[in-house]
């Protein structure tokens, strides 16, 4: 999980995560430089499965680098600070990724007090596989995915300039690896006006931007591949 200046939203994130999980998981979260009560807000839990770091530059994509090179866990799945998880989340994706090694789920898109404002990601973004269909629109939202660790191992690191660590993380799950799209709505996606993601909106860059971060997409993928 990556987190910065989350205090509202990670009591209920974080109360949704923590019963789902074994006494051997790990809930690794780096926080960005929080300049309120977050990592207050984390240690209340007491749990010891919880480690925080912080995160040494700036940003949501190398806050997100941060946590994962720290994850141990055979298995990954990443968090927003200010989603809810659904109470089935682990235990509908686990038996997936024995035969996947990426695995994502659709989501219920919320208000900042849970009222449901869209009934599926997948319904408004043309969710679904494929390499140039995800480099025109991300399908791959955090929130929503689960992964081995080899995945992360052959994502990391990130390469500078891509759009967001997700469709990163989803292309080398396309080309590499097997993915697979569940059609169950395991998250609660909250839309605030403060999101570090914009994927169940629609973009805020210009064209030029937009262009340029599919450009670095594709430049990584190819120096990924060459260096294979």
């Amino acid at each position: 999980m990556a987190v910065r200046n989350g205090e509202r939203f990670l009591h209920d994130q974080l109360a949704s995560i923590l019963p789902q999980l074994a006494g051997d998981d790990e809930v690794i979260i780096s926080d960005d430089h929080s300049t309120d009560g977050s990592i207050r807000a984390i240690e209340q839990f007491h749990d010891n499965r919880i480690t925080i770091l912080h995160n040494p530059h700036s940003g949501v994509i190398s806050n997100f680098e941060n946590a994962l090179r720290a994850s141990r866990g055979a298995y990954v799945f990443l968090a927003d600070q200010d989603d809810v998880w659904k109470p089935d989340k682990v235990a509908v994706m686990l038996p997936n990724l024995a035969h996947c090694d990426l695995v994502v789920s659709d989501c219920v898109v919320v208000s900042e007090n849970l009222a449901p404002i869209m009934d599926s990601f997948y319904q408004i973004n043309s969710s679904g596989k494929g390499i140039l269909r995800n480099l025109m629109r991300n399908s791959y939202m955090g929130c929503c995915m689960a992964f081995h660790q080899r995945v992360c191992t052959k994502a990391l690191p990130f390469p500078p300039g891509i759009p967001m660590h997700d469709a990163w993380i989803g292309m080398i799950g396309e080309i590499c690896f097997s993915v697979k799209f569940l059609d169950d709505k395991l998250v609660m996606h909250r839309r605030h006006g403060a999101n570090a993601s914009t994927n169940s909106v629609r973009s805020r860059l210009g064209l030029g931007k937009r262009v340029s971060h599919r450009i670095r997409m594709v430049k990584g993928i190819i120096e990924l591949t060459y260096a294979a």
